[in-house]
């Protein structure tokens, strides 16, 4: 005899369904918002090698070369404010204030250069490295972002040392804007090949898991980015 709250329920599957179709409108909601907002264009860290044509090589080495953050970038109300809501859902894994501190202004700093959500490098370094800046994945990638060597010699200098936190930063915010242009803005076939895995659903539920679960963030200013604002509506 099938009760009325069985007849009534939704399969497992199709809960499964829902959800993933959830995420990838988050991530077109992400990816949206943040190209339009913006100024300029351990567990994986496999993206695949790949021959750039000598114009997107010159793009990228441009995007790449070193460029600090501004001795005051943190002093910005915006940034601040940031920083403060960020700051306590990282002390368990970066415990030293100072530490965590600088990471963070590196995050924003790097990915708004990029164009990207800072929440969401955030995100893709939780599931990439767990924050642990000496990371090395099974094929070789390094750091909080776990980028693969090869980059240096793409784009970069084999003199640069991927553990350094702003290089990291910077090759792994170049590198996932890369994708994200290449694939026109679609953030789950982005995050797809910046994982190796394009065209699979793991990587990019697990990365938008982490950005819903952790990572959401209204600012407290009139004047916030649409983009962060876009995001929230998504999620709700």
């Amino acid at each position: 005899m099938i009760s009325p709250d069985q007849r009534h329920s939704t399969p497992p599957h199709a809960a499964r369904g829902a959800r993933s179709a959830r995420l990838r409108s988050l991530a077109t909601t992400i990816a949206f918002a943040f190209t339009i907002g913006a100024s300029c264009s351990a567990q994986a860290g496999a993206q695949a090698e790949e021959q750039l044509a000598p114009s997107v090589a010159t793009l990228l080495s441009q995007a790449i070369s070193d460029s600090p953050v501004p001795s005051r970038y943190a002093d910005s109300i915006l940034v601040r404010t940031w920083l403060k809501a960020m700051s306590p859902r990282l002390a368990k894994r970066l415990p030293d204030p100072n530490e965590r501190d600088d990471f963070l202004a590196t995050v924003h700093y790097e990915a708004t250069r990029a164009g990207l959500d800072p929440q969401l490098v955030l995100s893709v370094i939780q599931h990439e490295s767990g924050f642990k800046k000496y990371a090395v994945s099974p094929v070789g990638a390094r750091g909080f972002l776990q980028v693969m060597p090869f980059w240096t010699k793409l784009i970069g200098s084999t003199g640069h040392n991927l553990f350094h936190l702003r290089t990291n930063l910077r090759y792994g915010c170049v590198i996932l804007r890369h994708y994200l242009d290449i694939e026109r803005g679609d953030l789950f076939r982005a995050l797809g090949r910046y994982n190796g895995s394009l065209g699979r659903a793991e990587y990019p539920d697990a990365v938008l898991a982490n950005y819903s679960r952790f990572w959401q963030y209204t600012p407290e200013q009139p004047s916030a980015p649409l983009g962060a604002l876009a995001v929230q509506s998504a999620l709700h």
